[in-house]
């Protein structure tokens, strides 16, 4: 397991390290103590799946508002996806950035998300599946959003989506506090 810095300062790219032989490959695909050496701990605490069957559809941009986060480690486990994090910690130098990297299958990156940031990702092929482990459990009661495409952003997606939901599609103006 490589972690690989993103322009976003607490975001990892995380690849895997494999070692091969005739039979195919074996890789660490997560390690607490090397998350932890690496300034980055790590606890799961949930896992989700997120099917989806059509190529253009848009999850996101969520997040879990305090005062309990949701860090999650996001990897594409079918097909492929445009995956996103935006920056929503007011303190960090970041703040209002966002990052992107394909997640696929063949691939086999994930992205490492902390607390404080909100994800989404548009599939880029259909039948695409991806395995969230998560840092935290879910809150329904502190589930936050930001819309896909807001200006205050300017994320570039690489096409725009056939399908999303309309809260997703809804979310107002993003204004700080």
């Amino acid at each position: 397991m490589k972690l690989i810095a993103t322009a976003l300062p607490d975001v990892k790219l995380i690849e895997l390290e494999p070692h091969e032989d005739v039979r195919g490959f074996f890789a660490r695909a997560f390690c607490s103590k090397e998350l932890a050496d690496a300034g980055s701990p790590f606890e799961i605490v949930q896992a989700n799946l997120s099917f989806n069957y059509k190529r253009g559809t848009l999850r996101g941009m969520h997040y879990q508002q305090g005062p309990i986060g949701d860090p999650k480690i996001v990897r594409c486990i079918s097909g492929g996806v445009y995956d996103v994090v935006v920056d929503l910690r007011p303190n960090s130098p970041a703040f209002c950035k966002w990052t992107a990297a394909e997640l696929t299958a063949q691939n086999r990156r994930a992205f490492l998300v902390p607390a404080g940031c909100a994800h989404g990702f548009l599939t880029l092929s259909n039948d695409t599946e991806l395995l969230y482990m998560m840092g935290a459990p879910f809150v329904a009661d502190l589930a936050g959003g930001v819309r896909w495409n807001d200006p205050a952003f300017g994320i570039k997606w690489p096409f725009a989506p056939d399908i999303i939901n309309e809260r997703d599609a809804s979310y107002p103006d993003f204004r700080p506090d």
